[in-house]
């Protein structure tokens, strides 16, 4: 009796543990084992690239966004074989609809000969490519002919392009299957058989989105995967190698501030995704671009090039470029270059920071100041405009002769042979009409010396990567130094050409350009913020800074050279430059045509400015053909400066 009260009692007890568990399981700890089933119904994914910072305007305009794209790619895992890639393969193929219009016969052929084991050498072939007399390349030609066609008929090209798209590229990075129009059918389906197509993953880009679409877009940069050559210097930063990093321009620039921490998703059955952990958003630039002002000078550079190019003697003329700034500042408001190539338009931007041309007269500025510290050059000093003649040299003369000038006439009406008479005091020599000119071995570098503190030959700090130096000649004769004094020997990038004029606009003071004007974290807080940087002030008197700011003011008005390049309302001041140079015409590598090419410097008002403009339009008219030269630079400073004081 006493045994059957305890088994009993015992089984009273093992029940009511058994309903309490129960109880606590449904009822107390429902949610827990809810959380269980929806983690074991859902697969975790790291978005591969977190959102990056936005990008705007000046004006708080939104330039560069970002949009998610969902993207299907394989890993490379040492434990795989071809075998297991080649049913991987298949099974994709399967689940995703492939675009093969990138199929090539190679392809095909490389995958039927994987999957078949065929004789298809003869003995002596074998032989040969042992012995070293075939390479392996030629022996896959060989093979390549005997396949027949039938055979690669059967192949699934689908199927094939998969498994070439697994193993296509770098060992370590991500190989994108499939990252264009992918269903939410596919994404899930993969994602919920990720046991099966091992080293196969789903994962969420952030694309950048441009907002004005090719406007400003090559200077805004460009994203991507880690360039091999640089995978040591981002992985020493914290990188991972599979990471997407900013590679050109301001993408590259700023990437440290623009780049953010990846977002974690949860992807469930159906291939909807939500975030588990939020990633941070990189921090917003602001840039200096004005982008309304910007796409209309594209626009004015596009319609001009056009126009141009159905004038006389315009053979060689294809490109622009223009810069729009604040001289005070350094602010970059707009800045562009176009191209034409076979009746097309592209973007050239990049080259104002990358190539150099002969810019003329404008450097004429620049020339006076260095007569002027040398006593080479007097102020109020007047000189004849007569032709200089160096022997066994053509003579050398203005575009006219302008009778007696002074230094600001001499500025004014654009006089060659003023600056002629100059470079030959710096130099030390003594002239005498069609006589020999002995130099001074060091005239060169006291022009040069004093044009770097301008700008001209000087790296400009702008805040761009890969910013190149103009062409400095290795010659040095008296008839070369003549030449340097009027713009026609070293070459300036255009972004040079800016800097110098605004260093004019500030009276001898050369500040750094720049694009970007201040970075913002999420949270508003200012992380970064441009402001004027002094690189440093031209070694001169304020005197002659100012005497060549007169000569600047004279050139814009009436009988000057740049009269009307600028309403004279606005009271500007500016420098036209004519220069010649050298093309390749029939692009054989060898330059063999000489053309004209213009250019343009300017800043208003002159009494405090507020904008300054450079243009340089290359080959605007082959020398020998025709003495008419297109007036595009002039037509294209007109256009921006009544723009710009349109708007502003």
């Amino acid at each position: 009796m006493n045994r059957f009260i305890i088994i009993k009692a015992i089984l009273i007890l093992g029940m009511s543990i058994i309903l309490f568990r129960l109880y606590y399981i449904q009822i107390i700890d429902n949610k827990y084992y809810e959380n269980n089933k929806k983690e074991l119904t859902q697969i975790l994914v790291y978005g591969k690239t977190a959102p990056r910072g936005r990008i705007y305007d000046r004006n708080g305009v939104l330039l560069v966004d970002n949009k998610p794209n969902k993207v299907i790619y394989y890993k490379k895992d040492k434990s795989i074989n071809k075998k297991n890639e080649i049913n991987i393969a298949k099974k994709l193929s399967d689940i995703l609809e492939i675009d093969i219009k990138r199929v090539t016969d190679k392809i095909i052929k490389d995958y039927y000969l994987l999957n078949n084991n065929v004789d298809l050498l003869t003995e002596k072939e074998i032989e040969d490519y042992k012995n070293k007399k075939i390479t392996n390349e030629e022996l896959k030609e060989i093979k390549y002919t005997r396949i027949d066609q039938k055979e690669l008929d059967k192949i699934n090209k689908e199927e094939a392009y998969i498994y070439y798209l697994m193993n296509n590229g770098y060992s370590y990075e991500d190989k994108i299957i499939k990252d264009v129009d992918v269903t939410d059918y596919e994404y899930a389906n993969v994602a919920e058989n990720s046991n099966e197509l091992k080293g196969v993953g789903v994962k969420l880009n952030w694309e950048r989105e441009y907002k004005y679409d090719d406007t400003f877009k090559n200077i805004l940069g460009s994203v991507g995967s880690i360039p091999k050559e640089m995978i040591t210097y981002y992985t020493d930063k914290g990188y991972k190698k599979d990471d997407i990093v900013g590679t050109s321009y301001l993408e590259y620039q700023y990437d440290d501030y623009l780049k953010g921490e990846k977002n974690t998703y949860l992807i469930n059955t159906m291939g909807d995704y939500e975030i588990k952990k939020e990633g941070s958003k990189g921090n917003d630039l602001y840039l200096t671009i004005d982008i309304n002002l910007q796409k209309q000078i594209e626009d004015i550079i596009i319609n001009n090039l056009i126009n141009a190019r159905n004038q006389l003697n315009t053979s060689y003329l294809n490109k622009s470029f223009v810069i729009v700034s604040n001289p005070k500042t350094g602010e970059i408001l707009a800045m562009a270059g176009k191209q034409i190539i076979n009746g097309n338009i592209y973007d050239f931007t990049p080259g104002i920071i990358t190539t150099s041309y002969v810019v003329g007269s404008t450097v004429k500025g620049a020339s006076h100041i260095v007569g002027y510290n040398t006593g080479a050059l007097k102020i109020g000093e007047v000189r004849d405009d007569s032709c200089i003649k160096i022997k066994s040299t053509n003579e050398k003369c203005s575009w006219k002769y302008l009778g007696n000038l002074n230094d600001i006439t001499a500025l004014k009406y654009s006089s060659n042979t003023y600056q002629f008479r100059t470079a030959i005091k710096v130099s030390g020599a003594s002239y005498t009409y069609n006589g020999s000119l002995k130099l001074n071995d060091n005239a060169f570098n006291i022009y040069r010396n004093t044009f770097k503190e301008f700008g001209l030959g000087s790296i400009t700090g702008i805040d761009l990567p890969n910013e190149k130096l103009g062409y400095s000649g290795n010659f040095v004769n008296a008839n070369l130094l003549l030449n340097f004094s009027i713009g026609q020997y070293d070459t300036y990038t255009p972004i040079e050409l800016s800097q110098y004029v605004n260093t004019i606009a500030n009276s001898g003071i050369r500040v750094k350009p720049f694009l970007v004007n201040k970075i913002l974290s999420n949270d508003g807080k200012t992380l970064f913020e441009n402001k004027r940087t002094e690189l440093n002030n031209v070694n001169t008197k304020s005197e002659y800074i100012n005497r060549v700011r007169e000569g600047f003011k004279q050139v814009m008005e009436l009988y000057g050279t740049g009269y009307n390049y600028i309403n004279p309302i606005y009271n500007p001041a500016g420098k036209t430059g004519t220069s010649q140079s050298f093309v390749d015409s029939n692009l054989d590598g060898k330059i063999d045509t000489e053309t004209i090419s213009t250019a343009f410097i300017g800043y208003a008002p002159y009494n405090d400015p507020t904008f300054s403009i450079a243009v340089i339009t290359p080959d605007v008219s082959d020398y020998k053909t025709s003495n008419y030269v297109s007036p595009i630079t002039r037509s294209i400073v007109r256009s921006v400066s009544d723009l710009f004081f349109s708007i502003n």
